[in-house]
């Protein structure tokens, strides 16, 4: 419940701030709003009050918002008015730079959005940071994955295409992106040559947890109803798991991973003595423990700043937000490395946040979804802000406008490509929300 309030707060501020880059250079050009809505209306509103020329509203279906804007072809389909004389407050009479501006508001808003929410973060609460060097000064460990892509254990990872990444949080999207990861091993260096094969499998298998510190098996906290209930306890060490010998928190995760067995039989070392305990983890193969050494969050450090130097951060921070999404879209286009599955919907971005309110993270991940936001809209795709500016650009260039019928059709064929994308998402995520819940 709290994590779909979460959502629904940050989507409620994205969209509606994002409209609001439409709404107002439309009304400073004199162009008439018909609506204004936040969440898609689609047969029904919750919410609707018609306040002078402009209809206010609140949709049912929390994947967007719009603005109707008088003489012009948009999620509305209403192509009536532009069988009718042209009027001056129309937006196809607008001037194309002034219709440029007004198409691009919304992606303004929300970079201007999240300079402001990441300034105000890293000035009341700092920047947290995970030192890659503090992480593998004793080395990296891999899962099963990790050794498959061609790690080792204890390799160090030295840079990513000749780039050196000082902060660890990055460096699975920096290895999923690049081209050659050099890495030290046994004092000599190796090149690992990525491949769209090697994506699939990390983001197939593991996902993003397929690295962590080099650490061994010492259990550190219990906090999961399995671990309880198999009587595990802080400063017990694993020593095997169905007579597997487990030497490193990988080897042990790795193990999990794999296993197929409801139930598995753990050999513990406890106050130097032998005993044996049955475990059943749960549907995601979790057992509920952290492993000394092995939880890099304990590795944070926190930077504080000045407001002049946290707005200095805020632009640093959104330039390598939106670079990172940018370099992600080939990995989504890519069907060999199968990224275009871990696309989420609401419904999946909901699921990634804390089951308690926490503000932090919530500011965390209003700011960043405002860069996607502003990102996937400039996507020259018909239906977008992108797509529209596009053509307005092209009228800008050429002199000349595409027919009505002819937007017509693009915009239809643009709506219904995003339409069934969404669908398809919701789908996914609703899929495996069912089947981690009840099967």
């Amino acid at each position: 419940m709290i994590e779909t309030l979460q959502i629904l707060f940050i989507f409620t501020i994205l969209v509606t701030l994002h409209e609001f880059g439409h709404y107002l250079p439309a009304k400073w050009f004199k162009v008439r709003v018909e609506k204004f809505y936040l969440f898609m209306d689609s047969g029904f509103a919750l919410f609707k009050k018609k306040i002078g020329e402009t209809e206010w509203g609140i949709g049912w279906l929390p994947i967007g918002g719009y603005v109707k804007l008088a003489g012009m072809i948009d999620e509305s389909m209403d192509t009536e008015q532009m069988k009718q004389d042209p009027q001056p407050w129309e937006f196809r009479t607008k001037p194309a730079w002034q219709r440029l501006i007004i198409m691009l508001g919304g992606i303004f808003v929300n970079l201007l959005l999240a300079l402001f929410l990441y300034t105000a973060i890293f000035s009341y609460y700092g920047k947290k940071t995970i030192k890659t060097e503090v992480v593998q000064q004793n080395g990296l460990s891999f899962t099963e994955t990790g050794h498959q892509v061609g790690f080792q254990d204890g390799d160090k990872i030295l840079n990513v295409d000749g780039k050196v990444q000082p902060n660890f949080t990055r460096m699975i999207i920096d290895i999923l992106l690049g081209e050659k990861v050099a890495v030290e091993r046994n004092g000599n260096k190796a090149i690992i040559n990525m491949s769209d094969e090697k994506r699939a499998m990390i983001l197939g298998n593991d996902g993003r947890n397929f690295i962590f510190p080099m650490s061994g098996t010492v259990i550190d906290s219990v906090f999961g109803v399995p671990a309880k209930k198999a009587g595990l306890l802080k400063n017990d060490e694993i020593i095997s798991a169905n007579n597997q010998p487990m030497k490193t928190f990988s080897d042990f995760s790795t193990f999990l991973q794999k296993s197929k067995q409801d139930s598995i039989k753990l050999n513990v070392l406890r106050n130097g003595e032998n005993i044996t305990l049955t475990i059943s983890p749960d549907k995601n193969k979790k057992i509920g423990v952290g492993f000394e050494g092995s939880d890099v969050k304990k590795l944070m450090s926190y930077t504080n700043f000045s407001f002049g130097g946290a707005l200095a951060e805020s632009f640093k921070e959104s330039k390598d937000q939106f670079v990172y999404n940018l370099k992600s879209l080939r990995l989504v286009v890519s069907p060999k490395t199968g990224a275009y599955k871990q696309i989420k919907s609401p419904i999946g971005i909901a699921r990634m946040l804390p089951s308690e309110w926490d503000w932090e993270v919530v500011w965390n991940f209003t700011a960043m979804l405002s860069v996607v936001l502003a990102l996937m809209n400039l996507l020259p795709i018909p239906g977008l802000d992108g797509g529209h500016a596009l053509f307005t650009i092209a009228e800008m260039i050429t002199g000349r406008t595409l027919p009505v019928k002819v937007m017509t059709y693009i915009q239809t064929a643009g709506m219904i490509f995003l339409l069934t994308l969404m669908v398809l998402v919701l789908g996914k995520d609703i899929f495996q929300l069912i089947t981690q819940k009840f099967m």
